[in-house]
């Protein structure tokens, strides 16, 4: 008995597919549009390759993973469940804490990251991620990650990200959010964004 397929199929005309590729050469990424971007220890910047549609809400420090531009960006324009970009950074920057309604996973593709998380004693513990290793944070678990060593030619490393959901929300600690107020940084000046 010849095997039947169970799942639809279809064709994709090549013109389709093409919306469907992104060069890393040729995206536009953004520095900007989240709580801590400037904050000097949290300088990096955001490539939103694929989905990252704005969330219902983007006010009072919850907005999208990528920021409010980015969102609006995405080199592949399509909500099919998930999200990936890729954040560029010099060693010793990164993000300050904060936490997502859905999984964010992340992949280190050059120097390396570390990826760290508030455990349930409120302590802050991390591990290290080398090129092609993964670490997957469940919704609701405050993260983190910072670079701590160039890529190849001294350049700034790459860490990849997916994240689930079609417009996924993120949103700073309030240690985080305080510091920033602290600083000046948050709530942003007039005219500053």
């Amino acid at each position: 008995m010849p095997y039947r397929e169970t799942l639809p199929r279809r064709s994709v005309r090549r013109s389709e597919m093409m919306k469907r590729v992104a060069r890393f050469s040729k995206l536009k990424g953004f520095d900007g549009g989240l709580p801590d971007s400037d904050h000097p220890d949290c300088r990096r910047t955001l490539y939103n390759v694929i989905g990252f549609q704005p969330p219902k809400t983007e006010r009072d420090g919850k907005q999208s993973p990528v920021g409010e531009k980015a969102a609006r960006m995405a080199a592949i324009k399509i909500s099919e469940g998930f999200n990936l970009g890729y954040c560029r950074a010099l060693p010793g920057k990164g993000p300050m804490l904060h936490n997502h309604d859905t999984n964010e996973t992340f992949i280190c593709m050059t120097g390396i990251w570390r990826a760290s998380w508030e455990n349930e004693k409120g302590k802050v513990e991390h591990v290290d991620l080398k090129p092609l290793d993964v670490i997957s944070f469940p919704p609701g678990a405050s993260r983190r990650f910072m670079n701590l060593k160039k890529g190849p030619g001294g350049k700034r490393g790459v860490l990849m990200f997916v994240i689930g959901g079609n417009a996924p929300s993120a949103e700073f600690t309030s240690e985080s959010m305080d510091e920033l107020e602290e600083k000046g940084i948050w709530p942003p000046r007039k005219g500053k964004r």
